[in-house]
């Protein structure tokens, strides 16, 4: 088994405030020589304000672990393949739709069986003042229904939608996250997420299911399955399935704000404490 790590930022298009960074548009690079290509379409570099984000192809028997993940937040979602994400001591299979969660303070590996594994991995480093969870949750899927918001109509600023889409907190402070978090949002045919803002984080999440739309600035956008949006604060976003009819399929989206905001978790009347 031959282990990658990665610790640099790779060169990635100027984000300004905000950008929809599309598939196609990813520049993967191999690293150190390794079969294991990523992509860094959000980070700093390219003017994030708090968040880089990796997509990572890890090669069939070889792992990717981010340097210096021991010293941030890590949060991972499968993308395509097959194999296994370690965190910390605790090992557990993955495959699509699987998530993770690294603690500050436990280090975050990924290794693709035969088939090869695409992971999106968000990184942040912890803010003064957050402390890590007592006994935070690893391992999840985006499936994971046992908290969620529902009927949720924006924070003011666009009229919304009333057919108002479902989103499933698989990270979140209940379950031990202290600054990254991990939500799923699940767009039936003619749903929306409404538009909304963050005042203090940015924003970055993928389209990971289907086709739809994404509301960015001022304007809604077509989307495809692993198209990434970036929103600084105070950024407008939002997410949409305009399909219906038959043939309509939904249209699924996962990230979160980091850090995270208390807000959406006020709005499902939960606490944002970190357990």
């Amino acid at each position: 088994m031959t282990r990658t790590s990665f610790s640099g930022t790779l060169a990635a298009s100027p984000l300004g405030d905000a950008r929809i960074v599309t598939a196609a548009e990813f520049e993967f690079t191999r690293i150190a020589g390794r079969r294991t290509t990523i992509a860094t379409p959000v980070s700093p570099a390219a003017g994030a304000t708090h968040v880089t984000l990796h997509v990572v192809r890890v090669a069939a028997g070889e792992s990717f672990s981010p340097d210096g993940s021991v010293g941030e937040e890590n949060t991972a979602v499968v993308f395509d393949g097959r194999g296994t994400a370690t965190v910390g001591s605790r090992s557990h299979p993955v495959e699509r739709a699987h998530a993770v969660y690294a603690p500050t303070g436990q280090a975050l590996s990924l290794t693709a069986d035969a088939e090869g594994l695409t992971v999106y991995v968000w990184r942040t480093p912890l803010t003064a003042g957050r402390r890590p969870g007592t006994d935070p949750e690893p391992f999840s899927t985006l499936w994971d229904e046992t908290t969620q918001l529902r009927g949720f109509g924006g924070t003011g600023q666009i009229a919304p939608d009333s057919d108002r889409a479902t989103m499933n907190f698989v990270f979140w402070p209940g379950n031990g996250s202290s600054q990254l978090c991990l939500h799923c949002g699940i767009q039936q045919p003619g749903q929306t997420f409404n538009v909304h803002l963050h005042p203090d984080s940015d924003e970055a999440f993928i389209a990971f299911e289907g086709i739809g739309q994404m509301y960015l600035r001022d304007r809604w956008i077509d989307v495809a399955a692993g198209d990434v949006l970036y929103a600084a604060p105070g950024v407008l976003h939002g997410a949409r399935n305009p399909h219906t009819g038959p043939d309509a399929r939904r249209f699924v989206t996962c990230g979160g704000p980091s850090p995270y905001d208390p807000a959406l978790y006020s709005a499902a009347g939960l606490s944002s404490d970190v357990r």
